[in-house]
């Protein structure tokens, strides 16, 4: 029975490979550590490309694969019988791809033991713990994470066929479809199948979102309130890129208590869904007792998720800002903050790597409005010299300028 299942996975496997994809610019970074020992986890949200992203670096490679979304697969209580079934179906195979390993119970001992037998693994998987607590306590050390979100622009330049040449950036005809489809990107996201097949934004989501909820919270933490964490889920979707409380978010969605309000929004975090940002303070304390603002992981939820009835186009570029901010590399609460001045004056984003502040970053739509322009930067100015940081930056639309102030 395993066999059979092993060589159903093989055929999806050939099927996977024999197509053309777009290319991920995380893979560039991935490709230093195939050939290592170390573990390769590659995570992010459910249907933002983790397998095609894992088939690609592994391309014109001998490896086995398995998918731990099949339900007859979680059945196997031996788990070396999986192990036994795989190298008669690969009986060559250099590399072990494992993906929505987190589906595995006590999936991280099983792997464990698979690394120190000498065996080369790629794990994809659809929730943050594994790069924590599950992974980290078994794994401290012996892996590398690779984090795959929803399309970069760049990447949904590729794929909707638009190469540009250096030269060619200031031509104002190719600067006029690149800001139209940003206006399409920044609408409907950049989740692979919605900007590759051109499905319809708000169904896809919708119907991504709720399987998400299910399988990746509901399911996974046995969640008695079921309607209270879409309930939750629903308020966020209408609420990115603004402060919140838990005080007053328990009161507005009339949760018992704190903690469980705490724990259900643990939940979305762990499956991609929102990012919790903190206040920047120089005091740990503050960072954590502050109102927190929340970001979604896709700029098509902003848009098709939200109950709103106008879209607020500050607040969404502001949503993807923050995304590219994280492809980039910078942590949550450990490498990104925004930030209040002494005047209470706010800045989106505060940059920092290690106890070095890099740059203080402002998001501003149209900055061309009646004293939008003085507002913004006087809120950078004074952070300035809070925090003594003079890498100031001010993104907006199609406007590109330096300026002494």
């Amino acid at each position: 029975m395993i066999k059979d299942i092993v060589y159903q996975h093989k055929l999806e496997k050939e099927n996977m490979i024999s197509k053309e994809y777009v290319f991920r610019e995380k893979l560039d970074f991935a490709k230093k550590f195939i050939d290592s020992d170390l573990i390769k986890i590659i995570i992010g949200p459910r249907r933002a490309g983790k397998s095609v992203a894992a088939f690609l670096l592994l391309k014109g490679k001998n490896f086995a694969y398995l998918n731990f979304d099949d339900e007859n697969l979680l059945k196997v209580k031996n788990y070396d019988e999986i192990v036994k079934a795989v190298f008669e179906v690969y009986p060559e195979n250099k590399y072990l791809f494992f993906d929505e390993i987190q589906n595995l119970k006590n999936w991280e001992i099983f792997v464990n033991k698979l690394k120190r037998r000498g065996y080369n693994l790629i794990l994809t998987g659809s929730n943050a713990k594994l790069l924590s607590k599950e992974l980290g306590t078994v794994l401290t050390g012996r892996y590398v994470p690779i984090e795959i979100f929803p399309f970069s622009f760049r990447e949904f330049l590729s794929a909707k066929g638009l190469e540009i040449k250096k030269e060619e950036i200031n031509v104002p005809e190719i600067q006029g479809r690149i800001l139209s489809y940003l206006d399409e990107y920044i609408r409907d996201g950049g989740f692979p199948e919605v900007v590759v097949k051109k499905l319809e934004a708000r169904t896809y989501l919708e119907t991504l979102s709720n399987s998400i909820l299910f399988k990746d919270v509901v399911k996974r933490y046995n969640v008695r309130f079921s309607q209270k964490i879409y309930d939750l889920n629903n308020y966020l979707n209408s609420n990115f890129s603004s402060e919140f409380s838990f005080s007053k978010l328990r009161n507005i969605l009339e949760f018992r208590s704190t903690v469980t309000l705490q724990n259900y929004l643990s939940y979305l975090e762990e499956a991609f869904l929102i990012f919790i940002l903190n206040r920047f303070s120089f005091k740990v304390k503050e960072q954590i007792k502050t109102p927190k603002k929340v970001y979604l992981v896709d700029n098509g939820f902003c848009s098709h998720m939200s109950s709103r009835f106008s879209q607020d186009s500050g607040r969404t570029v502001e949503n993807l800002v923050f995304v590219e901010i994280l492809r980039r590399g910078y942590k949550p609460n450990r490498g990104i903050f925004f930030y209040k001045t002494r005047n209470n004056k706010e800045v989106d984003f505060l940059l920092k790597k290690g106890i070095k502040i890099e740059q203080l970053i402002q998001v501003c739509y149209r900055i061309e409005k009646i004293g939008t322009k003085e507002r913004e930067c006087r809120a950078l100015i004074e952070a300035c010299e809070d925090l003594g940081c003079n890498n100031l930056l001010v993104i907006t639309w199609d406007r590109e300028a330096e300026e002494i102030i």
